[in-house]
C-alpha cells in the first residue's frame, strides 16, 4: 500500500508547489472578477493545477522508485537469475503487445514487486529479493505477468488521469470554500485576505486525502484486471499459487508510497484507502473466472 500512499504524497506535494508559486507570481488574480469569485477562472486555474500536480508525479515515478528502493537495472544479466528474468519479462510483453520495460531487483525482505512509468512502452518491471528467495519459479512468473499486465493495461496513465480530475475538483472546492470562509471572517471584504491563501493549503490536503478514496476504490478494481491478464500470461494455477504464497506474506512492505499502487501485495487494512482487496476477494475472482 506505500506504493500509492507515496504517489498520492508526491501528488499532493507537487500541488503545493504549484500553488505558491500561483500565489507568489499572482497567477490566480483573475479568478477574481469586480470584486466576486470567477467560478470559470477557478476551474480553469484548478485543472492546471491539478492535471499538472498529477503527471509530475506520473513522470518522476521511475526516477522515484529507482531512487527510493536502490533498485538495481539488470542491463547485463550477472547471473542465471538475472537471465530468467529478462527473459521472461521479455516473452510476456511481446505476448502482451508492450515495449520491453526495464527490468530492476531491490533488497527488501517482503514477497513484491511493482511496475509503474510513464507510459506502456517506457515502463519499469522491479522484484523484492524476499520475492525471489521465497517463491519458486512459476510463482515468480505469474508475479512478473501481474506487473506486465499493469504495464499493458495502460494503469499508471489511467491513475494518472483520475488523480488529475480529482486534483481539480480539490482545488477548486478548496478555493471556493476558502472564499467563502475568508470572506465571512473579514465582513465580507472585497478579494482575499491573509487567512485566505493558508485556509486553501489546509483544505487541500484535507480533501485531497479524502479524494484519495476514489484513486484508491480505482486501484482495488484494476488489480482484479492484473490478475486476470497475469493468469493469460502465465497461466491460472500459477497466478493463483503466487496469490497464496503471499497471503502469508507477514513482512512489512518497504515499498514507496508513490508506487505501491502498482505493487503486487497490500490491501488488508483500512479497506477505503486500501490499494489493493484481500487476497482471498483476487483468488476467488481467478477461480470464479475459470468456472465460467
Amino acid at each position: 500500500m506505500r506504493r500509492i500512499l507515496l504517489f498520492i504524497a508526491t501528488n499532493l506535494a507537487v500541488m503545493l508547489l504549484l500553488t505558491i508559486i500561483v500565489k507568489l507570481f499572482g497567477i490566480d488574480t483573475y479568478t477574481y472578477r469586480n470584486g466576486g469569485i470567477n467560478l470559470q477562472g477557478i476551474l480553469i486555474l484548478s485543472g492546471v493545477i491539478g492535471f499538472g500536480g498529477s503527471f509530475i508525479s506520473l513522470a518522476m515515478s521511475k526516477w522515484i522508485a529507482k531512487t527510493q528502493t536502490g533498485a538495481h537495472v539488470i542491463d547485463n544479466p550477472r547471473n542465471p537469475t538475472e537471465a530468467w528474468l529478462v527473459a521472461t519479462v521479455r516473452k510476456q510483453a511481446d505476448a502482451a503487445g508492450i515495449g520491453m520495460p526495464e527490468v530492476a531487483i531491490y533488497d527488501a525482505p517482503e514477497m513484491n514487486a511493482f511496475a509503474t512509468g510513464m507510459n506502456r512502452n517506457s515502463a519499469l518491471v522491479a522484484v523484492s529479493t524476499g520475492l525471489l528467495q521465497q517463491m519458486n519459479k512459476d510463482e515468480v512468473e505469474a508475479v512478473l505477468a501481474h506487473e506486465v499486465s499493469h504495464v499493458a493495461n495502460g494503469d499508471m496513465v489511467t491513475m494518472g488521469l483520475i488523480q488529475g480530475v480529482v486534483n481539480t475538483f480539490v482545488i477548486f472546492l478548496a478555493r471556493v470554500i476558502g472564499a467563502v470562509v475568508d470572506r465571512a471572517i473579514s465582513g465580507n471584504r472585497e478579494g482575499t485576505g491573509p487567512a485566505y491563501f493558508l485556509i486553501v493549503l489546509v483544505l487541500q490536503l484535507v480533501l485531497g486525502v479524502l479524494a484519495s478514496i476514489i484513486v484508491m476504490a480505482f486501484s482495488r478494481w484494476r488489480e482484479f484486471r492484473a490478475d486476470a491478464g497475469g493468469a493469460t500470461l502465465a497461466g491460472r494455477e500459477k497466478m493463483i499459487n503466487a496469490l497464496a504464497r503471499l497471503a502469508g506474506n507477514h513482512g512489512e512492505n518497504t515499498l514507496p508510497k508513490a508506487i505501491q499502487a502498482f505493487g503486487i501485495s497490500g490491501g488488508d487494512l483500512r479497506k477505503l484507502f486500501s490499494s489493493h482487496p484481500p487476497i482471498e476477494e483476487r483468488i476467488a475472482a481467478l477461480r470464479a473466472g475459470a468456472a465460467r
